[in-house]
């Protein structure tokens, strides 16, 4: 029997950065067991340069990644999601579309990178904070034993995994 393929949706006010770096990471540590998906609430309509950047240096693939709607994802031939996650905090307090599927939800609040100021590298510093937060919590999720592991507990596992905070310790020219 094989194991089911988990579709993830990550939400972001814009879907410009945190949410599509997270769609991307998704893909890659899941392993074909997670298909990630994002969209924003109010979404940008395009893509932060610098987060398809901070990709493009992590060897991810960019092509396809476009910002859209949270709205996509509530109708009825919409791919059911099994998690929906946000990642910044004004999303969290948005009133979400009911999910078809009921998924199971929690906060993975990350800095917006987008709004930092700055020259060129104190605002790429930012995106890679992001991604890396980003990163660690997606490789800790995707290793949870999901086929074994009851609701209850399972919700708090994902609620820890937001609450875990990635070290600075990015330099300009890493």
């Amino acid at each position: 029997m094989s194991e089911p393929i988990y579709n993830v949706l990550f939400i972001c006010t814009g879907n410009s950065a945190r949410s599509i770096m997270a769609e991307r990471i998704i893909d890659r540590w899941g392993q074909g067991r997670f298909r990630g998906f994002s969209a924003g609430s109010h979404p940008k309509g395009e893509v932060h340069p610098l987060a398809l950047e901070v990709l493009r240096r992590s060897n991810y693939p960019t092509e396809g990644l476009r910002s859209k709607d949270w709205s996509e994802f509530a109708r009825p031939d919409a791919p059911v999601m099994d998690f929906v996650f946000t990642v910044c905090d004004k999303a969290a307090g948005e009133m979400c579309p009911v999910w078809p599927g009921q998924p199971m939800t929690a906060h993975w609040g990350v800095a917006d990178p987008a709004a930092v100021e700055g020259d060129e590298v104190t605002r790429m510093m930012a995106f890679r904070t992001a991604f890396r937060e980003l990163e660690n919590r997606i490789k800790i999720f995707v290793a949870l034993p999901l086929a074994s592991i009851d609701r209850l507990k399972l919700q708090r596992e994902l609620d820890r995994i937001g609450q875990i905070r990635t070290p600075k310790t990015d330099h300009p020219g890493g």
